[in-house]
């Protein structure tokens, strides 16, 4: 496993780390017992951060990975966990990033995560307009200063967001959709965040599981499933289902990605790579069900870089079927 320093935080975090959404729901079926395996296979193999969010399965996601710690206190060496909060407003709306939801959001994450205070947490992608709300990211000022938590950053959609994010001094992370089929954070944003010392934590790296090569035309998924349910935003924002790509046509990309595999890698692990390429995305955080998943995910960390000839046609991919769908939205 390799590590980069998260930002202004002083942890150094492994380059590929666990996404726990898939551990709490909206990903299909999903066991306990078998959640809990891929967590410790993840920590065996050098994971030491975790990324989740209190609405998570309702709090399942936190809960999960309390008893990892619990459960591997003596084995394992100690890890971060990142958590984020916001969505629990309903409505989701600006009006409800108040200083009392924020600290009550707070205390219920405590709780599920069984700690006295929080590693990271990260408003939970929340409306445009919080981002000129100081009095939000001066509730959270308030937090760390109660020693409720370490750290805090945000969760974004927009590239736009993370810019103006960035702007409060005491933001350290920015998690943002990265990945083949979203590129324009490395436009801007990028040098932006590197400048200021921000950690970037690429999230949905294998674009909702279309960049593991293993969907078809004819797969099906649960109607719990947000691949099933949120392909025109029905449930939240679009982007956050398959990048807010039009399926057929992540298909076809797929099919031209494939074609530039180096041996012996899987499309998984050369997406994961292509992420990793990149000196200012501290981790990426794919999701895992199953250990065999993580073993996957995490031998990306591992191999060699890709060349400036594959670098250049994945571009090309992006540039002729992927960007006129997705990057002046996101």
């Amino acid at each position: 496993m390799q590590y980069r320093e998260l930002g202004r935080t002083g942890w150094k975090v492994s380059t590929i780390s666990f996404g726990a959404w898939a551990i709490g729901g909206t990903w299909g079926d999903v066991r306990d017992d078998e959640s809990l395996a891929a967590l410790g296979r993840a920590l065996d193999l050098g994971v030491n951060f975790f990324d989740t969010a209190d609405v998570y399965g309702d709090g399942r996601s936190e809960q999960l990975l309390a008893k990892l710690r619990r459960l591997r206190r003596e084995r394992s060496a100690p890890f971060y966990v990142a958590t984020k909060v916001g969505r629990r407003n309903d409505p989701h709306v600006a009006s409800g990033y108040t200083r009392e939801n924020l600290t009550a959001f707070v205390e219920r994450s405590l709780k599920n995560l069984d700690v006295d205070a929080l590693d990271l947490v990260q408003l939970h992608c929340p409306p445009t307009e919080v981002y000129y709300m100081p009095e939000a990211f001066e509730a959270l000022d308030g937090l760390v200063q109660a020693g409720k938590l370490c750290h805090y950053g945000v969760s974004v959609e927009k590239v736009e967001e993370a810019l103006k994010a960035m702007e409060y001094p005491n933001v350290k992370t920015v998690q943002i959709i990265f990945n083949m089929f979203r590129q324009r954070p490395m436009d801007l944003f990028f040098g932006e965040a590197q400048r200021r010392k921000i950690g970037i934590l690429a999230r949905l790296p294998l674009s909702s599981g279309m960049l593991t090569g293993k969907m078809t035309r004819t797969s099906t998924f649960e109607s719990d499933d947000h691949r099933q349910g949120n392909r025109k935003g029905e449930w939240f924002d679009r982007g956050e289902t398959f990048s807010g790509l039009d399926y057929e046509t992540g298909l076809q990309a797929v099919d031209e990605l494939r074609a530039l595999l180096p041996e012996g890698m899987s499309l998984t692990q050369m997406a994961l790579r292509w992420i990793l390429m990149f000196p200012a995305v501290t981790c990426a955080i794919p999701g895992a069900k199953r250990p065999s998943q993580v073993e996957e995910n995490v031998s990306a960390a591992e191999l060699p870089e890709l060349s400036d000839e594959t670098m250049g046609k994945v571009r090309e991919t992006y540039e002729r079927l992927v960007r006129p769908q997705v990057h002046h939205y996101w």
